[in-house]
């Protein structure tokens, strides 16, 4: 699509849409396939010179695709401290900035994306402060998105409106690279300046909203350009002069010392225009200032020793690590100011002291404001839908490959030198897996030009090692791959043999892979696989395009995507740190990824796979090691614990500071760096309101057996049970099959426990650990009875029945993850249903009223698009602890849930599935909420200060 074709193309969809959504409202109906034609047939007679330019049909197909979007609710904390609320209708009144903004997204992103990005930066931006309000003001805030899930463009969208509403200085910490940086100007020049900011011109050209409204009395003021030299320096200082009076500033910087230190400086010799008079600090106080720290995680935490002092009080003479110091001195030295930061894995976060504060420097960037949770699109692809989570198990599909260790520790060993120089098979070439992915990545780029986006970008990512030395060496053996495969190909030299591997890997497996994603992951699109021999037919030129880049700090490669914008970049950036973290890769499709990183957020940070894959996500595909799909697997269920924990506290009312936190540890990672968790501290913490499972099991007969006849002797020790189907209150929707005691004293629960052997790897559920947690609780009069059941599966004419205790019950099948000889591992063990047996019918109807409330519509967590029918595990633990007594329900503390399983062992292993092999034995355990702060000594969490100093209240 040529640029005339395709601004045509946008034009006509932005008027379409809004057409749509008037006729939607107007109907009080869904937008439909037929009233998109019909809206497309009026528009055809208005703008027939731009229908000529277009495919109706394509039109017709992205419009369907973005009127079956959704968007999920945010989840907010806040607090009202020295706060007056200032933001409404009359306020946003000729606001210009987000009118030209909102324009240029129009034609980018479904108008329900766009309506949500207006009430998610109104949100944001009402909780700062008016910056017309006179006198001192300090908000500060923090904005947790997803990976890659469109967080530049909403605080774009709040830094317009922030301009509009009267904010004079926005600066934005970009990061702590120059390609990162610039790139972040790039989006700012087209979202909010106007203008290329484009070094030593003599005219600026307009770009993005500029050409919406060209208005040169209205452009903003750049103290940055768009090159890679183009942060804050002193000749640009030298030149700055601002009022009051004057246009917003947008400063786009380096996290880098020697750059704020610039910016500092000019600060306090330019720009003040007031000096206290007690303590001779300079101050600017007619400039209102908003500073967007983006990747806030990264950086700028403080990571310096003693906080505060023994006492808990701040130390005001404790010097703060450089970065953060000098993003506090900047804040420090305005009298009105917004700190907001950004980030998708706000670990290291949410471990800044909320005490923590200077004389010389100010409070540090503890989010005491706000802290926001930003919903994801349905259409957002992030770790919860690629790895799944402990409440969701997603099929295998051939979205992620795992590779073996013996796939690449030859080439790549997971310990190696600068200077180390990778070897297949003894040759200098590349591992016959990373071969499959460049291949991968052809057959990607050729499905995509026959399907009409061979002029849209396309990207591989090759992230195998940190050492720019090594990565060199990776370049050049992946060009020198791409080389032989084109050389075949044009010269049809040698071709015989690659032209039979290639076909059936494509009509064998590849093929077969894009139906089996589109089934299970792919909504409101219609995306065709194309026979091999149409592919066959372009790959001669899609070899031709491919370029290999090398990304890092001494590579002179750049991803120009902007300047082939409308042939479309097909590159396999090869790299280390600069791929990492912010650096967005168009059209992601291929990703083979060995870095073996041991911090939540450096790995969820190089997830550059997640994000938004309209129209490809069917050839996308990423090649990693089976021990790092389980660790992100265990990173998912941490994240989406952590927001469960937010949307409690949101409907509780909570503030920032009554937040505390905690994070589910792991054995072999760490939440972050050790640095940033000086604050944090592993806790003796409670297992109340947890939902505890065993996912881990021995396959050695030996162990089975005595896991097997441990809970044998515990049922047969407990009186005659009722059937499933017995309980106090089931629902109309529920079904269960199996056996269900009462009243069982905790003591027969503990010894089957003490009996039970979990596995040495299962680091979340260590059964004597539980034992003893339920025997402190049971001090405190909690947890002294219980409800136990032994659930199966439904009955079919395939199930061979087993018994337990002398009871049958037919074996669950849960397919094993990883590739392990020592154990059996499986994804989730329990159905959420099964947490809400034998609740009472006003305990159901309560934990659903709760689980709806606390339901945001956020498609990577697994939610569904529709509010639950039923009530979810989380909220279930929450009724059960605290009661709801307005509605005359009591808390049941004294009661946890038990629910046991038999587990069909040819799932783990074909050769245990001989007829006499006896099945695995799991449970989980549903323990309710509870105040009483009971511990035992565990570290599977780490707390924020707000919570261990919550813990010490409770101790004193």
């Amino acid at each position: 699509m040529t640029i005339s074709d395709q601004k045509a193309f946008d034009s006509i969809l932005s008027m379409a849409q809004n057409m749509l959504r008037l006729a939607s409202e107007r109907s009080k109906t869904p937008i439909t396939p037929e009233m998109i034609e019909k809206e497309l047939r009026k528009l055809s007679i208005v703008m027939e010179e731009d229908f000529a330019l277009v495919d109706p049909d394509a039109l017709s197909e992205e419009l369907i695709r973005r009127s079956s979007r959704t968007v999920g609710d945010n989840a907010i904390l806040f607090s009202r401290d020295d706060h007056i609320p200032w933001l409404d209708a009359e306020r946003k009144k000729n606001w210009n900035y987000w009118r030209r903004y909102s324009e240029y997204m129009e034609p980018r992103i479904p108008w329900v994306a766009l309506d949500a990005l207006d009430v998610a930066t109104d949100e944001i931006l009402g909780q700062l402060e008016d910056p017309e309000r006179e006198g001192a003001w300090d908000r500060r805030g923090l904005v947790v998105g997803h990976v890659q899930s469109g967080k530049t463009g909403n605080y774009t969208g709040l830094i317009c409106k922030a301009a509009d509403a009267g904010y004079k200085i926005i600066i934005v910490l970009a990061g702590l690279h120059n390609n990162l940086r610039a790139q972040t100007q790039i989006r700012l020049d087209e979202g909010f300046l106007g203008f290329a900011t484009v070094s030593d011109a003599d005219e600026l050209p307009s770009v993005g909203v500029g050409k919406i409204d060209n208005d040169v009395s209205v452009r903003p003021n750049a103290a940055t350009n768009r090159s890679d030299r183009g942060d804050f320096n002193t000749a640009v200082a030298s030149k700055m002069n601002v009022s009051p009076e004057q246009r917003p500033w947008l400063f786009v910087v380096k996290k880098n010392k020697t750059v704020l230190e610039r910016l500092l400086y000019w600060i306090r010799n330019r720009a003040a225009n007031h000096t206290d008079p007690i303590t001779g600090r300079k101050l600017v106080t007619n400039l209102p200032l908003i500073i967007i720290d983006d990747e806030s995680d990264h950086g700028s935490v403080d990571t310096g020793e003693n906080v505060v002092d023994d006492d808990g009080k701040p130390d005001l003479e404790h010097d703060p690590k450089t970065i953060n110091r000098l993003i506090r001195s900047v804040l420090h030295h305005f009298s009105r100011k917004a700190y907001v930061g950004y980030t998708a894995t706000p670990f290291a976060n949410i471990f800044i002291h909320d005490k923590g504060e200077t004389q010389e420097h100010g409070p540090d960037l503890f989010p005491a404001a706000f802290i926001t949770n930003l919903a994801a699109p349905s259409n957002y692809i992030g770790p919860g839908r690629v790895f799944g989570s402990a409440s969701s198990t997603p099929e295998n599909l051939p979205l992620v490959r795992p590779l073996a260790n013996e796939d690449f520790e030859s080439w790549m060993p997971p310990k190696h030198k600068n200077g180390y120089r990778p070897r297949w098979q003894g040759e200098d070439k590349v591992p016959e897996t990373l071969a499959e992915a460049v291949r991968s990545f052809v057959y990607a780029c050729a499905v995509r030009k026959l399907r009409g986006q061979g002029n849209s970008h396309s990207s591989m990512l090759v992230h195998v090692t940190r050492f720019t030395s090594v990565q060199a060496v990776v370049v050049n053996q992946v060009a020198e791959y791409l080389r032989d495969l084109k050389g075949r190909y044009t010269r049809g030299i040698d071709l015989t043999d690659l032209r039979s591997q290639m076909q059936t890997e494509y009509e064998l497996k590849f093929a077969p892979g894009m139906e089996r994603i589109r089934d299970a992951l792919v909504q409101e699109e219609t995306l065709f696989t194309p026979e091999w021999s149409r592919i066959e037919e372009v790959l001669p030129e899609i070899l031709s395009d491919i370029r290999v880049r090398e990304i890092n700090g001494t590579a002179k490669d750049a991803l120009d995507y902007s300047e082939n914008e409308a042939t479309g970049l097909k590159v396999i950036a090869v790299g280390g740190d600069k791929l990492a973290r912010g650096l967005t890769l168009e059209g992601l499709c291929t990703s083979y990824f060995l870095r073996t990183a041991k911090m939540y957020d450096t790995l969820m940070q190089m997830g550059r796979w997640f994000g938004y894959r309209d129209g490809y996500l069917d050839v996308c595909r990423l090649y990693t090691s089976g021990e790092m799909i389980e660790w992100f697997g265990h990173i998912a269920d941490a994240a989406e614990e952590l927001r469960q924990e937010f949307d409690n506290m949101v409907a509780a009312g909570a503030t920032p500071k009554e937040f505390g936190l905690r994070v589910k540890s792991h054995s072999t990672l760490t939440i972050t760096s050790r640095a940033k968790m000086r604050n944090a501290r592993a806790m003796q913490l409670t297992y109340a309101g947890d939902l505890l499972q065993t996912i881990v099991f021995a396959v050695g007969q030996d162990e089975v057996r005595r896991n097997y006849q441990a809970a044998d002797r515990f049922l047969q020790a407990l009186p005659r049970p009722l059937p499933l189907n017995k309980q106090h209150y089931v629902h109309g929707s529920q079904q269960w099959h199996g056996h269900l005691w009462r009243e069982v004293p905790a003591l027969n629960v503990v010894t089957f426990l003490r009996e039970y052997r979990t596995h040495p790897a299962s680091f979340r559920v260590m059964s004597p650990l539980i034992a003893d947690f339920i025997e402190e609780m049971n001090n405190g009069g909690e947890l002294t009875t219980w409800t136990v059941a032994l659930v199966g599966k439904d009955g079919s004419l395939d199930d061979l029945p087993h018994s337990l205790g002398g009871y049958p019950i037919n074996m669950l099948q849960r397919t094993a993850v990883g590739e392990h000889s020592d154990r059996y591992s499986i994804k989730t063990l329990i159905s959420p249903r099964d947490q809400a047996i034998d609740l009472t019918e006003s305990e159901w109807n309560a934990a659903l009223e709760l689980s709806r409330r606390t339901w945001r519509n956020d498609v990577d967590r697994n939610e569904g698009k529709t509010p639950p029918e039923e009530p979810r595990g989380p909220q279930i633990r929450r009724i059960l602890g605290e009661g709801v007594p307005s509605q005359g329900i009591a808390n049941r503390r004294d009661r946890g849930l038990l629910t046991l399983y038999l587990l069909d062992p040819s799932k783990a292993d074909q050769r245990l599935s001989e007829p006499n092999r006896d099945p695995f034995v799991a449970w989980a355990i549903s323990f309710p909420s509870s105040t009483s702060g009971r511990t035992v000594s565990n570290s599977r969490y780490v707390g924020n200060s707000v919570l261990w100093g919550a813990i010490n209240e409770w101790v004193d």
